[in-house]
Order: C-alpha cells, then structure tokens, then sequence
C-alpha cells in the first residue's frame, strides 16, 4: 500500500481466503526482524480468525443498536390510557436506546483489543523473538502510524491505530496503548 505511515493490516475470511498488506513506510524503516515480526502478528490475525470475530463483534453492536432503536420506536407511537407508566417506560426506553450502543460499542472495542494482545504473543511465538516485535512497536510509536487516507470502519484491521486524535479518542481507540503492547512482549521475552 502506498503510504509513507509505518503500518500493515490482515484481512479475509479464514486462513485459506486472507491476503496481509504492508505500507511502503513500513518496508522503508523496519529491519528483517522487526518487518517478521509485524508480518507474524498479522499472520496470526489470520491463524486465530480475528478478522471474523470482528465481524461477529460488529453485527451483534448494529444487531444491539437495532433493538433499542425499536424499544424506542414503539414507546413512542404507543397509545395507551396510563399516562404516568407511558412517561415512565418511554424515559427508560430512551436512557436505553442511548446507553445500548454505547455499551455494545465498548464491548466490541474491548473484543479488538484483546484481540490484538493475542496476535502479539502469537507473533511473538511464531518468530520466537519477541524483541523484534516490540522493537517495531517502538520505532512506529515515534514515527507515528496515521495514514493519508483515513478511514474508521477499517481501523480495526491496521497493525497499529491508523487515525488522528489522542486522549479522549483513545479510550475509543480499537487498538490498545502501544507501550503496553511492547510491556507484554518484554515480559514475554523475559520468561522464555
């Protein structure tokens, strides 16, 4: 892909339908043992079948937001003779049809990120060298790995967050903080 943010991603179905793509940034600054270790970790994206867990994770989030849309729908076109239980129902049908989506969004946000973590350590196991793996984190965390051509619904698939924003959009991040990936993969090196 060409792009001179360092960043790679996986995509397909399963093991046998999946193709891993790289950024011209990223061949340009990683060493052999940093480009096998992002290329081991987007392989196991693919081994552990990420990609159609995030599906799943995505279509039970629309699935969630569709149910409270109708909760909301029909409280509001109902007609019924109890004026206090309409109030009532219709101001929990609206705390639910605002809450639901938010909390099915964290889960699923929560679903990618762990997700991450294991394609990390299933990197890291792959090429047995761990450090490579953190070694690339490092060198993309100062580089940064923001693309020029953003786009959220495919977020999730990039090796390392490819968009803008910081602080309060991290905590909608679908990747989980870069030093704590690279804290995992040391710890991991450490005990091998």
């Amino acid at each position: 892909m060409d792009d001179p943010a360092p960043n790679a991603f996986a995509t397909g179905r399963d093991p046998n339908h999946s193709a891993v793509c790289a950024t011209t940034g990223i061949l340009e600054i990683m060493d052999d043992t940093e480009l096998q270790g992002v290329f081991a970790h987007e392989l196991g994206h693919v081994k552990n079948y990420d990609i159609r867990v995030s599906m799943i994770a995505f279509a039970l989030t629309a699935v969630i937001s569709m149910i409270a849309d109708i909760i909301l729908r029909m409280t509001w076109f109902r007609n019924d003779d109890r004026e206090n239980n309409n109030q009532v129902v219709f101001i929990l049908a609206i705390v639910a049809a605002i809450i639901a989506p938010i909390v099915a969004t964290l889960i699923q946000l929560a679903v990618s990120r762990s997700r991450e973590y294991l394609a990390d350590a299933t990197g890291a196991l792959t090429t047995r060298y761990p450090e490579g793996l953190a070694s690339a984190l490092e060198k993309i965390e100062k580089t940064g790995s923001v693309l020029r051509k953003q786009n959220t619904a495919t977020a999730h698939l990039f090796f390392t967050n490819p968009l803008k924003g910081h602080s309060l959009a991290n905590l909608f991040s679908t990747h989980p903080p870069i030093q704590e990936r690279i804290r995992r993969l040391r710890t991991m090196e450490s005990r091998a």
